[in-house]
């Protein structure tokens, strides 16, 4: 697990089918900790996490990202939100739905965007330092360095998703934290647009 940006760590699990970097986040914003598309832990993660007091909420980018999301319900006695526009293709019994535009604990607001993978597919914005962009599967950090869509058959039309993901530069944001792949810290949305000229 590592510090990514202040309050921010992610941590990763490897996944041999997909062959891509399965993300995590751990927020501790404000006066909350806030898991993010939680997989597997490791104990060093762990550790860290509990020293910081633990888990208030878990928040879940799309309905494909639960992972581990229950299992740490459970652990940390925490409460767990998901998109609502998801909950009908979802596995579990969430504290909370959440919709575009909600703020959500530790100030991240949801960036709900459309023609996606899944209907609830939802951005998460942070109005911290330049601006943090977390996003599930709306992008995948891949290749390192840069963005780029799922392939066009998780896609109804690829064409219409791509354009849903024009909403994410009205932001300001520096920073951009995959769910999958390898997430840019700098020059972000720089990255979002050219993945959205090609």
């Amino acid at each position: 697990m590592k510090q990514v940006l202040p309050g921010i760590w992610q941590w990763s699990w490897f996944s041999e089918e997909k062959q891509i970097d399965f993300n995590g986040l751990f927020l501790n914003v404000g006066e909350h900790r806030v898991l993010i598309d939680p997989p597997l832990l490791t104990a060093e993660a762990s550790t860290l996490i509990r020293r910081q007091g633990g888990v208030d909420y878990i928040i879940v980018t799309n309905r494909d990202h639960l992972r581990e999301a229950a299992t740490f319900q459970a652990e940390f006695r925490c409460q767990v939100q998901v998109p609502e526009a998801d909950l009908a293709q979802m596995d579990i019994k969430p504290s909370k739905t959440f919709k575009d535009g909600e703020l959500l604990p530790g100030g991240i607001w949801v960036v709900q965007l459309k023609d996606q993978k899944s209907p609830g597919e939802s951005a998460l914005f942070i109005q911290q330092g330049k601006g943090v962009l977390i996003v599930g599967d709306a992008l995948i950090g891949k290749p390192p360095g840069a963005l780029s869509l799922l392939p066009s058959e998780k896609y109804k039309d690829p064409q219409a998703a791509k354009e849903g993901l024009r909403r994410l530069l009205k932001y300001n944001f520096d920073s951009i934290l995959v769910g999958d792949g390898a997430s840019i810290i700098f020059g972000a949305k720089q990255a979002v647009e050219q993945v959205l000229q090609g």
